[in-house]
């Protein structure tokens, strides 16, 4: 009788796990971190802020290229009752019409060096007298050569090609850490609707397995082999099964909607079956290489740089815009006037212009001192805060590779704790049915088994989530032993 019901109970066990191999499109953890940083919202934000600081860079480095501009006026006609200058000395209110037309091409260069410009232009302008008196006449400047030079005053272009060229190498490798940041997230929701699956795996065997039990169990006290204590366990133990059954299913469900959501709603995956990691890898990291790679990379290392530049760049604005300021400016060039076109180009007279001008503070009741203060105690703040961050970080990366170490002790741990439970179970469940140990036994390896499993679930959560983290950290590869780049 013994050996029947063993031999039915295997059947029944055989039948659950055959269900359990239907043919389904199965996905690993890395290709659901591949989806999910090809075809996720994040992903595509992450795309757009790169591509967004690019053509900001592209639009810092035009600032120190020619410019060609050609600007003009065609027409500005006036018709109105103005007060002009006779001949005499006297002042008198007449009508007049004027159409004023102009046109000029200007090519321009800054000088990053001094903050000054040089520029070197060709114009026309045309009057059009209207009304009792008419007439025209033409104003051309063949060409004009001149610059623009401000004298102690700051000078923006020499920091922004400090600044800027850090700011665009800062973006690049941001993206690189968003992209490792959304291979974390993955893991998290990979693990979430795995252990989701495989806990409703496990609550589905447990039910075959109680109920299987429990019909044999009804026989055996049919016969007087077990008392009605146990068969009420045994009726229990199928009813909790049944809860749990019911309870994961809607795990998965909530799992799988929020994989779904971050995988950009993808239609293709109506059904999303996971496979866990099935090795653990021979992986060590080192903690001098991870330090000296995230110094290397990270965008954190780009921006303290930027950051104590962008505090010096704040004084020298400060003292700048302070004191005496002069502005330079010069131009030489040839001009000409006719009343027809076909003159006025003909025997241009020279044109020089020179200008100088400045500003000087007299009185500010201490404003300016006041300024430059405020910049150099911002300074000392920065150079502060990026020492004290930048020791921060190094503890972080420093704690995560002490982790990534006990994590995978942990896990090995755990794989072989989970294996042991398993093949204990398996032979508390055979001794049961022989009537070897009691139902309290069966209870406890089976919580065992559980638990177990639980464990090394969670064990590889963290595993593969701190391995993610550091390779964030880091923007290195310790499996290839290469920068990350994207």
């Amino acid at each position: 009788m013994n050996r029947f019901y063993v031999i039915c109970f295997f059947l029944g066990l055989w039948s659950v796990q055959t269900g359990f191999a239907q043919t389904q499109q199965k996905y690993t953890l890395q290709q659901i971190i591949s989806l999910a940083k090809k075809e996720s919202q994040v992903s595509l934000q992450a795309n757009n802020r790169k591509e967004n600081l690019y053509w900001q860079y592209r639009t810092f480095l035009s600032n120190y290229k020619p410019q060609l501009s050609l600007t003009g006026t065609l027409p500005n006609y006036n018709k109105s009752i103005e007060r002009i200058t006779l001949p005499t000395g006297e002042d008198s209110f007449v009508p007049r019409g004027v159409v004023n037309t102009d046109v000029n091409l200007e090519l321009r260069q800054s000088i990053g060096l001094t903050g000054g410009e040089v520029f070197i232009n060709t114009n026309l302008a045309r009057i059009d007298l209207i009304g009792d008196q008419t007439g025209t006449s033409f104003l051309s400047t063949p060409i004009s050569i001149g610059f623009r030079q401000p004298i102690f005053g700051f000078n923006q272009l020499k920091w922004d090609k400090k600044i800027e060229p850090l700011k665009y190498d800062e973006s690049r490798k941001a993206f690189s850490e968003d992209m490792e940041r959304i291979a974390v997230q993955s893991t998290d929701l990979f693990f979430n609707l795995l252990v989701a699956q495989i806990t409703l795996r496990i609550s589905e065997l447990n039910k075959a397995n109680n109920d299987t039990i429990y019909k044999i169990a009804q026989g055996r006290y049919n016969v007087g082999k077990i008392a009605e204590n146990e068969l009420l366990q045994l009726q229990l133990n199928s009813m909790q099964s049944d809860q749990q059954v019911t309870q994961a299913k809607l795990d998965i469900e909530t799992s799988q909607l929020s994989l779904k959501i971050f995988l950009g709603n993808n239609e293709n995956l109506k059904d999303i079956q996971l496979l866990a990691p099935p090795t653990i890898p021979d992986l060590t990291i080192d903690e001098s290489l991870a330090l000296s790679e995230a110094k290397k990379n990270r965008a954190r290392y780009v921006q303290f740089r930027r950051q104590k530049i962008e505090a010096e760049r704040d004084i020298a604005r400060a003292r700048g815009n302070s004191g005496l300021n002069v502005n330079l400016f010069g131009s030489y060039g040839f001009t000409q006037n006719a009343q027809d076109f076909n003159n006025v180009y003909r025997d241009p007279q020279n044109q020089q212009r020179l200008q100088i001008g400045f500003q000087i503070p007299i009185l500010d009741w201490g404003r300016q001192k006041s300024t430059i203060q405020t910049a150099v105690a911002n300074n000392k703040l920065v150079q502060s805060t990026v020492a004290q961050n930048e020791l921060n970080f190094e503890q972080e990366i420093i704690l995560k590779v002490k982790q990534f170490k006990i994590f995978r002790s942990r896990l090995i741990i755990a794989q072989k704790a989970d294996d042991i439970a398993q093949r204990r179970y398996d032979i508390a469940q055979k001794r049961y049915l022989i009537a070897k140990i009691n139902i309290t036994d069966l209870n406890i390896a089976l919580q065992d088994k559980d638990n177990a499993k639980r464990g090394y679930l969670e064990a590889l959560r963290r595993f593969w989530k701190n391995y993610y983290e550091i390779r964030q950290l880091t923007l290195y590869d310790f499996e290839k032993n290469e920068p990350i780049r994207y």
